[in-house]
């Protein structure tokens, strides 16, 4: 059986950043809790050529982030707040998404900002985004500001148990995905190939 493929997209233009640390820490819990096929991405990956206005108009390293979002098992996904929102070239990958790609997927999300001001658009933003989508979101999203990542680690501990609790809601969506995706495969199968 093949390990669950976990893509973790970081809305963040710039790199070292604090939303990747974000994105890392969650995805690392996800691994400490479950083997997994885990890939890492954030909008520098994605080359120049991302304000295309079609998908085939993307340069190909941002095509293959989009395809690894859509056949990922599971996402972790964070954008750093701006004006009270994420990221707009953020926003732009996911517009690209197939809506039916994400439908039941697991996702995880996450935020990262310069205050406890831009703490909600986690909630108010993200959330209703991938809910667009029929994602299944955890239920604990994790946010971060400037003094709780420091040194490319969270030293912040309430947000490092926000981080283990996305994690494991992640875990537990991602095991329930899996049995349910077995479940219609033995529905659909053949009674013959069943013997």
């Amino acid at each position: 059986m093949r390990l669950p493929r976990i893509v973790a997209f970081s809305g963040n233009a710039g790199r070292p950043s604090r939303t990747r640390v974000l994105v890392e820490a969650i995805a690392a819990e996800v691994a400490r809790q479950r083997r997994v096929d885990l890939r890492v991405f954030d909008l520098v990956d994605a080359g120049q050529g991302l304000g295309a206005t079609t998908r085939d108009a993307l340069p190909l390293p941002a095509q293959r982030i989009i395809e690894a979002i859509e056949g990922a098992d599971a996402l972790i996904v964070a954008s750093p707040v701006y004006k009270g929102s994420y990221a707009g070239l953020f926003k732009h990958v996911i517009d690209f998404l197939a809506p039916e790609a994400l439908a039941g997927k697991p996702v995880a999300i996450a935020a990262t900002g310069g205050g406890p001001r831009h703490a909600l658009m986690v909630e108010h933003q993200l959330r209703p985004l991938f809910g667009f989508f029929t994602a299944h979101v955890a239920a604990t999203a994790v946010y971060a500001g400037e003094d709780e990542i420091q040194d490319g680690a969270v030293t912040d501990p309430r947000v490092a148990e926000r981080v283990t609790a996305a994690a494991t809601e992640l875990v537990h969506l991602l095991d329930a995905a899996d049995a349910m995706r077995q479940a219609r495969e033995t529905r659909d199968e053949p009674a013959a190939a069943r013997l």
